[in-house]
C-alpha cells in the first residue's frame, strides 16, 4: 500500500478503537465491538461530488465531509465476518479522504499537498474498488428484505443483481440484469395452455407470487393453479424443490432469519409455514379467510397478513404463530403490502376500491392514513434513498406509478409516472436509486430512475408479469445465465387499447393483452371508468362503428367499487385482432375482411361504452 493508504488506515483503526484523538462521536466508544454496531452501506464507495463553486475554503466543506464520514462509519453493523466488517468501515473512511483530497485540489495552493491529494484520489479510489468487490463476495448474513426496505440491502446497482418476474400466462420466471436493463432469459416452470391442461401434466400453472431469502440465494415462487411453491437457486436458475400447499396460494416470503418460508393460502384461511431445507410444510397459521400476502417486521417479531376476502390485516406473533391484532381494512380485497426499513410503517393496497392504507408496524397497531390511489391499485414498495423516504404504488387502470413521500400519518403525493399497460408488481434496487415495475398487459418491465422519477428503460419479458422482486447480488460468480431459455412463444403478443365510445361522454378506457399459447390465445382486458357495480359484456365485432355485425361474446364481468375490472377470454384471437387493416372497398363481414375489433357494452344492451382505439 502507498503512503496515503497507511495514513488513512491508521486513522481508521484509531476511530475503531475509540481513541479520543480521533474526536467526534467515536471518541467515547472504546470497545471495538461497539464501534461496529451498524453495517456500513457499501454504496458509500461511490465518489461524492466536489465542493460547489460557491463554497469558500474556510474549513466548512471539510467539516461537512468529516461529519458525513463519521455518520457513514457509525452506520456499520457487525456481520460476523471480520474481513467484511473491515472493508465496510474502511470504504466510507477512504471515501472521506477522497472527498477532502478533491477539495484540496479545488482550493489548496501548496504544491506538495496538491500532489499528495492527487495520489490519495488515485490510490484510494482503487482501494475502495477492491474493498467493495471483496465486501460483495465475502460470505455474510444479509438483512431481511422487509427489514431493509424493498431493496434488501444498500448495495449499488450491479451486473450481479437480478430482477425477477412471475409470468402468469407463460408459466415462467423472467430474469433481468438491471445493470444493462436487459432480459437474460426465462426459467420455465411449466407449459402454456392447452398443454398445461393435460391430465398427466406435471409442471407449475399460473406462476404468480414471489419472494427471496435473506442471503439472496433462493427464490420462492408461488403457482396459484398448481398449489405450489418452487424454490429456485439464484446462482444456477435451477429448481431445487417444489412444496405443495393448500388451495390457491398467492404470495410467499422468507422470515428474516431465513429458516422459514411463509406462503399465504388465499383459497383457504391460513398461512403455510415451510421448512426450506427439508422442503415440506411444518405447520399452519390460522388467519382471516383469504390471506393475500405476508411480510415481516425487521426484528422478525411480527408478520403482517392482509386479506383478499375479509376486511382486516392480521398481525401474527412469529414466536407463538398466533394472531395478536386484527386491523380493519377499508375494503376486503388487499393483494399486497410493504414494510418500511425501520418497521414503523406497513403500506397495503386495496385493489377493489383503489385505495392504499398505511398502518403502524409496531404496537399499538392502527391505521395511520388512507389514500385514494386509483382504480386497480395493485402493489406497493417502500424506498429509502438520498432524497428521502418514499412509497411507490402501481395503479393499473391509470397505467401509472404514484409516488408518495412517507411521513407516518401524513404521506404526500409527489409524482405520477406513466409506465405502460397495467402496472402490477414493483420493487426497488438495493440503493433505492431504481424502481422496477411489471407491466401485466404489456409483457414488459419498466425501470424507473428514482432521482428523476422517469422511465429509463422498458424491457420485454414473459407473458403477463405479476409479482416482481429485485434481489441484490443474487449471482456470486460467473454470468448467472445457466439454465435460462429464450422467451419463445411469449415474444408473440398483441397489445391493444380501448377508449370511450363516441358520443357517450364517458371517461372509460381499457388495455388489452393477447398472448399466444400455441393454437389458442389468452386475452386479458383491464377496464376502468365504468359504472361501479355495473354488468358489462366484451364483444368481438367486425367493425369499430355501427352496425356491429358478426358479434361474438368473449366475456362478461361486473365493475368493482372503483368502476374497474379485469376479465379474461381464451380462443384463436390474436391473428384476428392484430391482422392488417381492412382492404379498401371491402365491406365488413366479407371474406376479405379479416380484421376484428373489441368493444364493451352494458350487459343486455347494444350500446357500446368502450371501443377499440384506432392505431
Amino acid at each position: 500500500m502507498g503512503t496515503g493508504m497507511r495514513r488513512v488506515a491508521g486513522v481508521a483503526v484509531c476511530c475503531a478503537l475509540g481513541v479520543a484523538a480521533c474526536g467526534g462521536e467515536h471518541a467515547h466508544r472504546a470497545p471495538v465491538h461497539q464501534a461496529l454496531v451498524h453495517q456500513a452501506p457499501v454504496h458509500q464507495a461511490s465518489v461524492h461530488p466536489a465542493p460547489a463553486a460557491g463554497d469558500s475554503p474556510d474549513g466548512s466543506p471539510f467539516a461537512r465531509m468529516m461529519a458525513r464520514m463519521h455518520r457513514d462509519m457509525a452506520a456499520v453493523r457487525p456481520s460476523g465476518d471480520v474481513d467484511r466488517d473491515f472493508a465496510a468501515m474502511m470504504i466510507p473512511h477512504h471515501q472521506g479522504a477522497v472527498d477532502m483530497a478533491v477539495a484540496e485540489l479545488a482550493y489548496g495552493k501548496d504544491p506538495v499537498l496538491r500532489r499528495l491529494a492527487q495520489e490519495i484520489i488515485v490510490t484510494q479510489r482503487q482501494e475502495i474498488d477492491v474493498m467493495r468487490r471483496r465486501a460483495a463476495v465475502t460470505p455474510q448474513p444479509a438483512p431481511s428484505p422487509s427489514a431493509a426496505g424493498p431493496a434488501g440491502s444498500a448495495l449499488p446497482v450491479s451486473g450481479r443483481d437480478r430482477v425477477y418476474t412471475a409470468d402468469q400466462t407463460s408459466n415462467t420466471v423472467s430474469v433481468i440484469d438491471p445493470a444493462a436493463n436487459r432480459l437474460l432469459g426465462v426459467i420455465r416452470l411449466g407449459d402454456t395452455v392447452p398443454a398445461a391442461l393435460n391430465p398427466l401434466y406435471k409442471g407449475q400453472l399460473l406462476v404468480h407470487g414471489m419472494g427471496f431469502s435473506p442471503d439472496h440465494r433462493t427464490l420462492a415462487v408461488v403457482s396459484i393453479a398448481s398449489n405450489s411453491v418452487s424454490l429456485i437457486d439464484t446462482g444456477t436458475n435451477r429448481v431445487k424443490g417444489v412444496v405443495y400447499v393448500g388451495r390457491s396460494p398467492h404470495e410467499a416470503f422468507f422470515t428474516p432469519d431465513g429458516k422459514e418460508v411463509w406462503a399465504t393460502v388465499r383459497g383457504q384461511d391460513y398461512v403455510s409455514v415451510i421448512d426450506p431445507v427439508a422442503m415440506r410444510e411444518k405447520r399452519r397459521v390460522s388467519t382471516a379467510n383469504g390471506p393475500g400476502m405476508v411480510l415481516f417486521h425487521p426484528s422478525g417479531r411480527y408478520a403482517y397478513v392482509p386479506s383478499s376476502f375479509t376486511p382486516e390485516v392480521d398481525v401474527v406473533d412469529t414466536r407463538t404463530y398466533r394472531v395478536i391484532a386484527r386491523v380493519p381494512q377499508a375494503s376486503p380485497f388487499s393483494p399486497n403490502l410493504a414494510v418500511s426499513r425501520d418497521g414503523k410503517e406497513v403500506w397495503f393496497t386495496l385493489k377493489d376500491t383503489g385505495k392504499t392504507q398505511v398502518m403502524s408496524g409496531e404496537p399499538p397497531f392502527r391505521i395511520l392514513a388512507t389514500l385514494d390511489t386509483g382504480p386497480i391499485t395493485n402493489h406497493v414498495t417502500t424506498v429509502d434513498n438520498a432524497d428521502g423516504r418514499f412509497a411507490y404504488v402501481t395503479v393499473g387502470a391509470e397505467n401509472a406509478v404514484k409516488v408518495y413521500r412517507r411521513d407516518g400519518a401524513n404521506p404526500r403525493h409527489v409524482a405520477t409516472i406513466p409506465v405502460g399497460h397495467l402496472p402490477h408488481g414493483v420493487w426497488g434496487s438495493g440503493d433505492g436509486t431504481r424502481v422496477y415495475v411489471g407491466l401485466e398487459n404489456q409483457d414488459a418491465v419498466a425501470a424507473i430512475d428514482t432521482r428523476t422519477n422517469r422511465v429509463i428503460a422498458t424491457i420485454p419479458i414473459g407473458q403477463q408479469p405479476m409479482a416482481l422482486v429485485y434481489v441484490p447480488r443474487a449471482v456470486t460468480s460467473g454470468p448467472g445465465t445457466a439454465n435460462l431459455s429464450p422467451r419463445g412463444q411469449a415474444a408473440t403478443a398483441g397489445h391493444l387499447e380501448l377508449t370511450a365510445a363516441p358520443g357517450t361522454g364517458g371517461r372509460g378506457r381499457a388495455t388489452v393483452s393477447v398472448n399466444a399459447m400455441g393454437p389458442l390465445d389468452t386475452l386479458e382486458i383491464a377496464a376502468s371508468g365504468l359504472r361501479p357495480g355495473g354488468a358489462y359484456t366484451l364483444w368481438l365485432v367486425s367493425s369499430r362503428t355501427p352496425p356491429f355485425a358478426e358479434r361474438q361474446e368473449l366475456a362478461t364481468f361486473r365493475a368493482n367499487a372503483s368502476g374497474a375490472q379485469i376479465a379474461q377470454a381464451i380462443g384463436p384471437l390474436r391473428e384476428a385482432l392484430t391482422a392488417p387493416g381492412t382492404a379498401a372497398g371491402t365491406a365488413p363481414g366479407t371474406a376479405r375482411d379479416r380484421q376484428r375489433y373489441l368493444l364493451v357494452a352494458g350487459a343486455g344492451t347494444d350500446t357500446p361504452v368502450l371501443v377499440q382505439k384506432t392505431p
